[in-house]
């Protein structure tokens, strides 16, 4: 991820909002962003359990982005926890291992978290001046949430039109959304992304539990693309 992409642009860069979790869909997401738009990233707070890892690695990202320090933004929505109804944020439901199944939306699910993060990454788009928000959603081959569906994102994008000033353009973009998690990691590493800043595991701020559905996905997808993963995990699922 360079700060000075060698393909050939205008002088002029439009400024993006890329909201930045940590993960590697993020991760791949600014990397992409990067290569056409000057970037404000975005990490949300939202009470999960791994928020300290998570952002760890959104500070390490930004770094390497080269970001400036005014166009980090990180976002209190604490009261998802309050709220509860997902194994991210609440610590009585048990976050599960295995696969994702087929279907059926899973208990990481957290209600409406999507449109928090881009309700508020809207926000600080319009005032910074940013004309395009990009966050990495990826409905292939994921854990099904429906907030990650082509028909959300295309809602709010009216939402944004109607909601805003007159004169405001902002665009959503999900470069990955239609990527398998192999695919992701194959067009990264072909990027140079540094997944070894990344962070997947929905329960452990340390080492990766390699356990739980997200890390399994992870493995999964590094088996995939014929590749190693760069983090450690504590008990490591073989793929």
């Amino acid at each position: 991820m360079s700060k000075n992409p060698t393909s050939s642009i205008s002088a002029f860069r439009p400024l993006a909002v890329v909201c930045l979790s940590g993960g590697m869909d993020s991760a791949l997401t600014a990397a992409l962003a990067l290569r056409t738009h000057d970037l404000a990233v975005l990490h949300a707070n939202y009470g999960q359990r791994t928020e300290r890892r998570e952002l760890s690695s959104f500070l390490a990202l930004a770094d390497r982005l080269e970001v400036a320090p005014g166009r980090r933004l990180v976002v209190d929505f604490t009261s998802l926890r309050q709220i509860g109804g997902s194994s991210l944020t609440d610590l009585s439901i048990a976050v599960r291992h295995g696969e994702p199944e087929e279907g059926v939306v899973p208990s990481s699910y957290v209600p409406f978290r999507n449109a928090h993060l881009l309700a508020a990454a809207t926000s600080w788009a319009e005032v910074i001046g940013a004309t395009s928000i990009f966050m990495g959603a990826v409905e292939a081959d994921s854990s099904g949430y429906p907030d990650c569906r082509p028909a959300f994102f295309q809602a709010f994008a009216d939402a944004i039109r109607l909601g805003t000033r007159a004169d405001t353009r902002i665009v959503i973009e999900t470069p990955v959304i239609a990527l398998s998690k192999a695919e992701i990691i194959q067009k990264g590493l072909l990027l140079a992304v540094p997944f070894d800043l990344t962070w997947s595991c929905y329960e452990s701020n340390d080492q990766a539990c390699g356990e739980c559905e997200s890390c399994r996905l992870r493995l999964t997808a590094f088996a995939k693309a014929g590749s190693v993963d760069p983090i450690r995990y504590r008990s490591p699922y073989s793929a």
